[in-house]
């Protein structure tokens, strides 16, 4: 029975598994879509994705607070460039995103020993999917209806001299 097993221990010890996710994760934000096995990917989108949440957290708080989401971050990562990379280019690029930063796509099996394989990828890097879809503006609208009139100016009618029959004569 499977009760009250939460984690995928991917056939490690916990060290070893620590550090092959930071290793992944290290790859994933500097190539910003690497292949793998679908139940490493999913561990990894686990991982990863907490993390990407500190680093954007950093922006809206004060410095004191940067600094310690940058000290959590690299303690999970233990590599300072990627640290520099996911605190600049990638909190930039998913600072409007809720959530969700990573996209898994399933690949099909690996030739030798028949493992599902998937790519995982961060989805504001990848500019095929992002190509076809306008960038959608999220409005708050209320229910009553006088927020909307006040929002948009009048327009101005213009006023234009109409000739009629009558005045020709």
């Amino acid at each position: 029975m499977r009760h009250g097993k939460k984690i995928n221990h991917l056939g490690r010890k916990k060290a070893h598994r620590m550090a092959m996710l930071a290793n992944m994760a290290c790859s994933l934000i500097e190539h910003k879509r690497i292949n793998t096995t679908v139940a490493k990917a999913k561990a990894l989108k686990q991982f990863v994705e907490p993390l990407i949440t500190k680093s954007k957290a950093e922006n809206n708080q004060s410095v004191e607070k940067g600094t310690h989401n940058r000290r959590i971050v690299f303690k999970n990562l233990r590599d300072k460039y990627a640290v520099t990379e996911l605190f600049s280019a990638v909190s930039e690029k998913v600072a409007d995103r809720p959530g969700g930063y990573t996209r898994i796509i399933k690949l099909g099996t690996r030739l030798g020993d028949n493992a599902d394989m998937a790519m995982i990828e961060l989805v504001d890097f990848n500019e095929v999917y992002n190509a076809g879809k306008p960038k959608k503006k999220s409005t708050r609208r209320s229910r009553r209806g006088s927020g909307a009139q006040s929002e948009t100016p009048p327009v101005a009618v213009a006023e234009t001299e109409v000739k009629s029959d009558d005045s020709e004569e």
